[in-house]
């Protein structure tokens, strides 16, 4: 086996884990899927080892490994919490996967792995502070600044999805309940299901986020409504970022961001609730899509 070493990124997900190589300059020289044994945290552990020396025999080079997955590592006891895979909860992941692997192991949040991987060779390449969103089944976000993730002292910079809803009509307040206990978090407006919910409600059918906006290319009224009731939150969430972060770029990721009707006049109606006269701040589609994540996890090891 080569001396050469690469970067070996791992997406923990629900339903699949994928694992791929990098070279120095961001190429894919090897991508490995399994599906999750999502009730067995001993069988995620054995996956993920697999996929990992699957790819170093198919490359003859030793890797880094970086896996990135919902949920957080504790600041206080270094064991995962939040992920909606919930076997992994209240374990060492990294530490684990560091004894079966014999080598360091890093693990970071899903939402910090795709900022990160968009910062470096994406949509915010070139940007000194980047916010990467999710905007998926939940709602996350992570913060890179010079080309290294935020992680704070708490270890949930970018957790977003779990602040109020800025600047709330009479309407939408308290807001729903949010899963963390809370009403009107973001997640529970912005998130994949919140749109079909609130299109369920005026237009009084069910369609996924793909077929909403298709029907809202077609001209259909609530279609139309419910994307610009979804772009107007999305904005007021976004200026409270600018304002506190006051980021070069803004990326945004998950499934949600694939609605192109959300770009046009998005930034106008930001900079309305933003605190400047001016937004020099980009808003911007992800590069690398359902990649990012993986990728980002590989970036862990940049330095």
């Amino acid at each position: 086996m080569s001396h050469e070493s690469l970067r070996i990124g791992v997406d923990l997900g629900g339903t699949k884990i994928e694992a791929i190589a990098l070279d120095h300059h961001g190429e894919i020289l090897a991508r490995r899927r399994a599906p999750t044994p999502a009730d067995d945290y001993d069988a995620i552990l054995r996956a993920i080892g697999v996929l990992v020396h699957e790819i170093e025999y198919e490359t003859n080079r030793r890797g880094n490994v970086g896996v990135g997955g919902p949920g957080e590592l504790s600041a206080h006891n270094g064991l995962i919490r939040g992920s909606n895979t919930a076997v992994v909860n209240g374990k060492a992941l990294d530490a684990d996967l560091s004894a079966l692997l014999a080598r360091p192991v890093r693990f970071e949040n899903d939402a910090n792995c795709f900022a990160l991987s968009e910062a470096v060779d994406g949509a915010g390449a070139g940007a000194r502070m980047v916010f990467g969103v999710i905007l998926g089944t939940g709602v996350g976000g992570g913060v890179v600044i010079d080309g290294k993730i935020v992680a704070g002292r708490n270890h949930i910079t970018g957790e977003w999805g779990h602040t109020p809803l800025p600047w709330m009509t009479r309407e939408e307040y308290p807001g729903p309940r949010c899963f963390c206990g809370h009403d009107g978090c973001i997640e529970t407006f912005l998130c994949g299901p919140a749109l079909m919910r609130d299109y369920a409600h005026r237009g009084g059918v069910t369609a996924s986020g793909r077929e909403i906006a298709e029907r809202a290319r077609q001209g259909e009224a609530a279609a139309r409504n419910a994307l610009d009731a979804y772009q107007d939150r999305l904005a007021r969430a976004l200026a409270m970022i600018v304002n506190i972060l006051d980021p070069d770029v803004i990326v945004l990721g998950g499934g949600v961001s694939n609605i192109a009707r959300l770009y046009d006049g998005l930034e106008e109606k930001v900079v309305t609730h933003a605190f400047t006269d001016v937004l020099d701040t980009k808003i911007r589609r992800n590069v690398h899509g359902d990649s990012s994540g993986v990728r980002g996890a590989a970036w862990l090891w940049r330095d």
